[in-house]
């Protein structure tokens, strides 16, 4: 199982090679998207042609949302965490759906999530 932040999914919408290769590398295991990597990038659309495009491309991927105890969680770490290290609202969200999934989150935005001790976080090819 793969999850991939939104720096991720942005790489392979936009036809980023070598975030293309990783994923041919990786064709065999299931990808997910937290949904609110999915709310993320519906907000980067412009227009109603990029958000149909968008829609189109994370349609071959999963999506996945935290259960209602680990949005607690995420509230808990939040309130803890926002002020002393700028942890944002949906990096926190976004965190505790790998963290209840039990696997890794790929992202390159390792200074979002450092604080967040139990969340495991992977570069998953060289930009």
């Amino acid at each position: 199982m793969i999850l991939l932040d939104t720096d991720v999914v942005i790489d392979l919408w936009r036809g980023h090679a070598p975030a293309l290769s990783w994923l041919g590398l990786v064709r065999n295991e299931t990808v997910i998207l937290p949904g609110f990597v999915v709310m993320e990038l519906l907000q980067g659309c412009r227009n109603k042609t990029e958000q149909d495009k968008l829609q189109k491309q994370i349609s071959r991927f999963q999506i996945a949302w935290p259960s209602s105890t680990f949005c607690d969680a995420a509230l808990a770490t939040y309130s803890q965490l926002r002020l002393s290290h700028n942890l944002g609202l949906l990096d926190a969200l976004i965190a505790f759906t790998a963290i209840e999934l039990n696997t890794p989150l790929h992202t390159f935005n390792q200074k979002h999530y450092e604080a967040i001790s139990a969340l495991n976080t992977v570069e998953p090819y060289a930009r």
